[in-house]
């Protein structure tokens, strides 16, 4: 299948991916019928989904039958008078049905926003409103669908609502009985072009509404680096991606690029992490790839990893936030495999990678991935040289790549405030190194401005995170007379610490931090709280902490 897409599928080096690798774009592609119908021409029996569930529950999904049943999706929701650009919100955790509707969706060129549980009636009013969504299909949680029900008041766009389970709650449509009862779908004559929105995500972002990211019928296709060069995969793959399908990782994980490689994705639905479940999984299955955030590895390294039997895997991957190396360190030790990082945005796909033919370095992203011009400017738009941190920026005056998103849906303010001028902002900060790779620093606003030193909250946050006392830890920068900033770390103590002097582990903590790192980078001020304020999905909330007054 990657043969379709590609003229050279395998490379050698970095220089050589970026010389030779070129996408094959087809006209008006569509993902669902291109790729997953494709398959269940060619390979019908070959297996698209291992599904498991936390009790037990099992379900190999063939290709096949991936086919017919967004086929029957696809039908679905056309009774239901859902049509081409329609925005659909898909709440559905980590359930099969998940893949049924999107690919059903895209068959019909609606708009797939998919969105997490976790969502309040506040959250999902804003959502409605935001995006004049017309349908929510979700879970049978009995508080997901509270929640959707309570919004409904506030939420005039919305007129169906489709349950994957029974309810007894009024107004739902169950959507197995509505995909048994389907009738024949006939594919549209013109489905979509393009440049057609395809995809639309709510950032989780730390200040303000989230914004909404949208992406076209292309973007899948750039998704073939996130699976084929990053995560290293093949037809013969088991691939594990730790990722609800209400997050941008799930789609980078364990749909579009998997599927164009021919790895067979595995879904682990489960409604509360346990690292020795997931280890169990990992042998029992034996899965060959596996890619968690740092957080999920960090639980790992903590289990007896002599208990299981490893040996299957062949590759692990991380993102989602920068990887501490002391974990980078254990893993490896523990398994005898690197953890390759990557790094990407909710806009984007993967932009700096460590590639399979490259040497993982602990804490470095890896080197900027040839589809995306990438630079490092500072505050006067200067490129900074090797050493010198600066902000990712992405170049679109010669080529706009495939995975950068078309803008910020309804709020083309907010797109020039970060994209104009064939000028991509991130608005995360790294230094390059002699060799090329690259090394977060942090978000501009997180960056510490200490007695002229300028000092990415990362490498900090890594330093004290070696210290066994602590289990969180976000390092934020302070107003200070005398140095401009001073550095403040708010800590979440293990539990075994927490009944030790706070004065005294507060110097012991700062004299640890001063060796692991260079001595000016200590944290002057450290304080204790039961948990960091997060996001949604997850991401510390540093402005937050920045205005409480110590």
């Amino acid at each position: 299948m990657i043969n379709k897409f590609l003229n050279q599928t395998n490379f050698t080096s970095t220089e050589d991916f970026s010389e030779h690798y070129k996408e094959n774009v087809p006209d008006n592609f569509n993902f669902a019928y291109d790729v997953v119908d494709e398959w269940a021409k060619t390979s019908p029996n070959k297996n698209a989904l291992c599904w498991v569930n936390d009790k037990g529950e099992h379900l190999n999904i063939t290709y096949k039958e991936l086919k017919e049943k967004s086929d029957q999706a696809a039908s679905f929701f056309q009774q239901q008078g859902i049509t081409k650009s329609d925005m659909v919100m898909l709440i559905l955790k980590r359930r099969y049905q998940f893949w049924y509707a999107i690919i059903g969706l895209h068959k019909i060129g609606a708009i797939a926003i998919p969105a997490t549980h976790l969502l309040t009636k506040k959250d999902i009013v804003y959502r409605n409103n935001a995006a004049n969504i017309k349908a929510i299909i979700s879970v049978d949680d009995d508080v997901v669908l509270s929640h959707i029900d309570e919004s409904m008041g506030d939420s005039p766009s919305v007129n169906i609502k489709i349950c994957c389970g029974k309810t007894d709650k009024p107004g739902w449509v169950d959507f197995e009985e509505g995909l048994r009862n389907a009738p024949h779908f006939t594919r549209p004559q013109h489905a979509n072009n393009n440049d057609d929105v395809m995809l639309l995500y709510f950032t989780s972002g730390t200040t303000g509404e989230p914004k909404m990211v949208i992406h076209n019928y292309l973007y899948p296709l750039a998704h073939i680096i996130t699976a084929k060069y990053w995560h290293n995969l093949h037809e013969n793959s088991l691939h594990l991606t730790v990722a609800d399908t209400g997050w941008g990782k799930a789609v980078w994980g364990k749909l579009y690029g998997q599927m164009i490689v021919g790895a067979e994705i595995m879904v682990y639905d489960h409604e509360k992490f346990d690292p020795a479940e997931m280890l169990e999984l990992i042998a029992n299955y034996k899965i060959t790839s596996f890619c968690a955030p740092p957080t999920v590895y960090r639980f790992l390294i903590k289990e007896d990893l002599t208990k299981y039997d490893l040996s299957s895997l062949e590759y692990v991957t991380t993102a989602g936030e920068a990887l501490n190396p002391s974990v980078f360190d254990a893993f490896q030790d523990a398994t005898g495999l690197m953890i390759r990082e990557a790094f990407g945005q909710t806009e984007t796909t993967a932009t700096i990678i460590t590639f399979p033919w490259m040497k993982s370095i602990p804490g470095s992203m890896g080197v900027p991935n040839p589809t995306y011009d990438i630079d490092l400017i500072d505050s006067d738009g200067r490129s900074v040289e090797d050493g010198e941190t600066g902000e990712v920026i992405f170049r679109t005056d010669k080529t706009i790549p495939l995975g950068l998103f078309m803008g910020y849906y309804k709020d083309e303010e907010m797109t020039r405030s970060v994209y104009s001028n064939n000028v991509y902002r991130t608005g995360d900060m790294a230094w390059r190194d002699e060799n090329g790779y690259f090394w977060f620093e942090g978000r501009t606003d997180d960056v510490i401005k200490s007695s002229g030193y300028r000092i990415g909250p990362f490498e900090v946050e890594s330093a004290i995170l070696t210290h066994p006392a602590v289990v969180e830890c976000a390092v934020t920068g302070v107003p200070d007379e005398v140095r401009g900033q001073i550095i403040k770390a708010t800590i979440v103590l293990n539990a075994k610490f927490k009944h030790l002097d706070k004065d005294k582990l507060i110097k012991e903590i700062q004299n640890h931090t001063k060796k692991v790192t260079a001595p000016y980078k200590y944290p002057r001020i450290i304080e204790f709280v039961e948990e960091l304020p997060k996001t949604i999905s997850g991401k510390i909330k540093r402005a937050e902490i920045r205005r409480i007054k110590s």
